[in-house]
């Protein structure tokens, strides 16, 4: 909990304390929703760890599904509207703004949700459908439509959205920048 308290603080300029954090972001509470509804699914109590899940939904207008991987330190800003898939994986420190679908696009069993790498963000109303991969360090902008894997380190925009690569400015450095040569 304490993690995802500290992530919500890192990625929110508008999170004043941990205990408004604690109290009041529905995208955390949704989480910590999915994590106990998670232990259930894998213990095989798909009933209750479904019913955990809807009732989370109703809380917080986010739906994850029990089934689905997710990494450490998921943050969801504002919530309202995220759906994970079943399949869908997540690595570490990724950020989903409202909106957001990690969607399937088939009926039958098998792998049918996205797979996001660590540090992957994607903007608000963004939809990522099937078994598709998007590359750590990479950024999804809001609307846009997925439907194809990408590398990692791109940034991902329009319908349907095509990756452009990110440069890093130094291999010490954790931020990234998007080269304004590639646009010329």
């Amino acid at each position: 909990m304490t993690e995802d308290i500290a992530a919500a603080r890192l990625r929110d300029p508008a999170a004043r304390s941990n205990a408004e954090v604690f109290w009041l972001y529905p995208g955390v509470h949704a989480v910590w929703w999915y994590r106990l509804a998670n232990k259930l699914w894998r213990r095989r109590f798909f009933f209750v760890a479904r019913a955990i899940s809807q009732a989370a939904r109703a809380a917080t207008g986010v739906e994850i599904h029990p089934g689905a991987t997710i990494g450490r330190r998921l943050f969801i800003d504002h919530g309202m509207g995220v759906v994970i898939g079943e399949t869908a994986v997540l690595g570490d420190d990724v950020m989903l703004y409202h909106g957001v679908t990690l969607g399937g696009r088939s009926t039958k069993l098998e792998k049918r949700h996205p797979t996001l790498g660590n540090g992957v963000l994607v903007g608000a109303g963004a939809v990522i459908l099937g078994p598709i991969t998007i590359g750590e360090g990479s950024s999804v902008g809001a609307g846009a439509v997925v439907v194809r894997d990408a590398p990692a380190r791109s940034v991902l925009t329009g319908i349907p959205a095509k990756a452009v690569p990110i440069n890093a400015p130094d291999a010490a450095s954790d931020d990234f920048y998007i080269d304004p040569a590639i646009y010329i």
